[in-house]
Parts: C-alpha cells; structure tokens; sequence
C-alpha cells in the first residue's frame, strides 16, 4: 500500500490538538504507511479567547497520552466545574443581583425516579435553585472546594470537571506530545496554495522556508485566515441574526495575593451589550468582555471591562478581538479539511471552540481513508460538522432568549425573529414537560439534555406540571432524595480539599 501523508497548516490549540490525536490514532511512530506533517512558525500562538473547556478534554488528554498533573502545572491550569451565571436573568436593581450555575455533574437520577419533575412540581417561591437542588457539586463549587483529592486517579474523581488554562501553555503541552508521537513540525510561514487545474483540489503548498510542499489531505488550522478552506472558496455561514456578539476584550489580572482563593467555575456576568467571563488560572485571572457591536462602542466596552476588574484593566495589555459568528457548511473540500477558526466560531460561551476541534479530530481519525479518494468522507463529515453547529447555536441561544433583561441587546435576543426554529419548537414543548435524552441526537450533540436543563431552569423557565400531578405520587420519596443531596453536598463540601489547595499541592510537586 502507498504511503499517506497528511500536512496540517498552523498550530496553536485547533493544530497541534489535531496533530496529536491523528498521530495517537493511526500509532504513528511505528505506522510506516502515514506521515503527518505540521506547518506553523516556531511562536506558537492563540487567540486567547477560549481558556476553558468541557468535560471531553479529560478523554481527549488522556487519549493523547498526556499526565493530567503535568498538564496542570505546565498549563498554568485549574479546575472547572462549571459556569456560574450572574444576572442573565433580569437587570440587577437597586444592588441586587441573581445567579444561577450550569454544573458539568449530571443532576441525580436513581432508584427509578426522574426528580426534575418533582421539583417542578415544588412551590416556586420556597423551592431551592435547581441546580442546588438536582447536584451536590453546585454546593461544593460554591465552596470554592475541588472535584477530587490529591492522590486519586488521573482525569478521574468524585465530579466531573474540566479544566481553566492558559491557551497558549496548552498549546505548548499538545505540540510536545504531538512530536513525541511521531508528528514532523516544519516551523515555516504559508506563503501560497497552488490548486490543480481540473480537479480545482489542492496541488501543492508554497512556503518561505521550505518551497513546495504536497500532502494527500491538507488540514487547515491557520485560524480565521482560513488559507487553505478560503482558497478553495468554501461559504462561510454566517448566525448573526441569532447570535449578536462579535467582539471580545481580553485581559490578564494578578491575584491581590498568590494564595488569594480560586473559583472552580467560569463566572459569566451578563452587562448591558453581552457578558464578561472572569477565569481563574493558577497565576492570573483571565477576563474578558464580550459584546455586540450593534449594541455597544468599544469605548463603552473598554468601559465595562474597567468596571468590572475595579480599573485594574487599565493597567495591562487588553487584547481587542474580532470575530464572525458563524460557520463553514462544508469544512471538508476534496483534499482539505478545516478545523478549528477556520471552521467555524460562534461565540466563547460554554466552551464551544474547543469542543468542535475535539470532534472534528475524532471524526477525520475514524473517516481518514488509507486506501482510495480522500475526499470520501467529506460529505458525511460536512452533514455531521453542520448539524453539530446548528444544535450548538440552539443552545447558546437559549441562554439569551429566556432573559428578561431589559436592555436592548437582551430584548433583541428575546425576539422570536432571532431564535431558530428547531429551538422554538422544543420550548413550545418544554412548557409541559422537561427536556428528555430523546430531544436530541446523541451523534450530532455537544450538550446533552440535561445541560439545557439546567439552563432552562436556571433561567426561571416554567414547565407547568399541575394538571398532571397526580402522575407523579412519590412526594415523600423524591423529598427524602432532595435531603440526602443536601447532606451529601454539605458533607463532599467539607471533605474535599480547596481549590487552590490542590492546585498549590500539584505545582508543588514539579519541585520536590
């Protein structure tokens, strides 16, 4: 069988993630039928967007062969629970303000009982906040407590996580361990596509440094520049219309102290034109407004930032960040592919940047042909890439559309002109039932249902079941349940360690 090579143009997350992942996939150190190639400068960069994740980095990670302590300390990272959620419900009055939390723990579901419904069924003014309610983590993460103690497995533990990092540190993590599989980095600058004249697929490659370069797949990472999937004129999608955002201003704040507490969830606090996330790394804080510019100056912005971080923004490099909601319908065009940026971006909210780079490596892995047209794949991996965007568009814009904020960004994302149709039909139907596991296609979903339950309800959305409540008689057992996640949550909060207790503990160990 002929040999196969596939060259990746850029690195930062999207290309070395890939590299890494397609290198663990095919065993490529000792795979002589395969090479894989990655193009990209010596400084590895990010777009500094995105410092969190979801819960499927544990797999990819530990799949990639990676030391999850190892990956803590050299990616300056911490632990993420989830994402707490500061007044999206309604515009804070007089001083008071509202949360709610999105945690990665799926709510408590044993002994034959679904208790969402009993919880719905609870009065509204008394009844706890759903997550508090359905999950032990909610108390635990509030306790600025950790998801595991020191010494238990790796990428395992008594609640799921994720992880904050700092991108650029992450990349730096990826690219060692892509090269240690085997992956060839060639640090050089694009400098043209060369496409063949009938085919109209990519031919060649031009570099500065090393000329010409041909590969059987090209993977486009280069970012938004999208080099490789623009050559080749594929549409860009853009959701706009649905999702108002397109500026970020980031920055890095100090802690007051090195042992100053540590979150263990993103904070997302909603303003008058977006949000700001606030991060906390080992180091550092990372922040960052998010806005629309239809809604809001970048003076107003830079003012919002300022407010928030108390004026300390002014005091470190801001980095303004454009970008483009939306997406390329067909990533994947004869002989290239794009992944990452160049693929497609909505928004950082809940991560989703990342999450598409780990699906797309998983599916050009599976799909990648070894023998005969390598454009094969592409229609299958098109149809799921785009069905992926769409349902992820579905759940970001749920977060905006159930506000009851009343500024105008907010009461433009709570027209029911700027929310997909697919998503007004589910809520049509949330009205009398909760989101269930067959709403949605586990192959072509990011989230599942009981993320959007959680934001659903932690949105204060009302699924009335009173005309029904005689389906559900088992009050006093579902009460007993909700009481043992309350002793359970205030014993787990005691138990486990502070965040910035384990996260010293696991730096700490870089030394000893």
């Amino acid at each position: 069988m002929a040999k196969r090579s596939i060259l990746i143009v850029g690195g930062g997350t999207a290309g070395w993630l890939t590299a890494a992942y397609l290198a663990r996939f095919f065993d490529l150190a000792r795979n002589p039928r395969l090479s894989i190639t990655l193009l990209a400068s010596d400084e590895i960069g990010s777009i500094g967007v995105g410092e969190g994740a979801f819960p499927t980095i544990r797999n990819t990670l530990q799949y990639i062969g990676v030391d999850e302590s190892e990956f803590v300390r050299r990616a300056s990272a911490t632990f993420k629970q989830g994402i707490r959620f500061d007044d999206w419900v309604r515009t804070p009055r007089d001083g008071r303000s509202s949360h709610f939390l999105h945690p990665f723990e799926a709510p408590y579901h044993g002994d034959g009982h679904s208790l969402v419904s009993y919880w719905l069924l609870q009065d509204e003014a008394t009844r706890r906040p759903f997550a508090e309610a359905m999950t032990i983590q909610n108390r635990v993460a509030e306790a600025q407590r950790a998801p595991k103690r020191p010494g238990e497995e790796a990428f395992g533990g008594p609640l799921n996580y994720a992880y904050h990092f700092d991108a650029t540190r992450l990349a730096q993590v990826l690219s060692n361990q892509a090269r240690a599989l085997g992956v060839d980095h060639l640090p050089g600058t694009l400098t043209g596509v060369g496409l063949h004249p009938e085919s109209g697929a990519i031919d060649h490659v031009v570099t500065a440094e090393h000329g010409v370069l041909t590969a059987d797949l090209y993977i486009d990472c280069s970012g938004f520049r999208a080099e490789l999937i623009g050559a080749l004129g594929a549409p860009f999608r853009s959701v706009k219309h649905q999702l108002f955002t397109d500026r970020a201003l980031a920055c890095k704040i100090p802690y007051d102290a090195p042992d100053a507490p540590l979150e263990s969830y993103t904070i997302a606090a909603a303003h008058e034109g977006g949000w700001t996330w606030d991060i906390g790394l080992a180091g550092a804080r990372g922040v960052g407004c998010v806005y629309s510019s239809d809604h809001l100056s970048d003076d107003r912005a830079a003012d919002i930032l300022s407010g928030y971080t108390g004026g300390r923004s002014q005091d470190v490099g801001v980095r303004s960040i454009p970008f483009a909601a939306g997406y390329r319908p067909t990533p994947w065009v004869k002989n290239c592919v794009a992944v990452g940026l160049s693929g497609g971006f909505l928004e950082p909210l809940e991560s989703t940047g990342l999450v598409t780079i780990e699906t797309a490596a998983a599916m050009i892995a599976e799909m990648f042909p070894l023998g005969g047209p390598v454009a094969a794949p592409a229609r299958r991996f098109n149809e799921l890439m785009t069905a992926r965007y769409e349902n992820i568009v579905n759940f970001l814009k749920l977060h905006y559309c159930l506000s009851r904020r009343d500024e105008p960004f907010w009461r433009d994302n709570a027209d029911p002109a700027s929310i997909p149709d697919r998503l007004k039909e589910l809520l049509d139907e949330w009205r009398y039932r909760p989101p269930g596991r067959f709403d949605f296609i586990l192959d072509l979903e990011s989230f599942a249902f009981f993320n959007y339950q959680y934001i659903l309800y932690g949105m204060e959305y009302r699924t009335d079941l009173t005309p029904v409540r005689e389906e559900f008689p088992d009050v006093a057992e579902a009460e007993r349940i909700f009481a043992r996640i309350r002793s359970f949550g205030a014993q787990a909060a005691h138990e486990l360690p502070l965040h910035r207790a384990l996260v010293d503990q696991i730096n700490a160990a870089s030394y000893a």
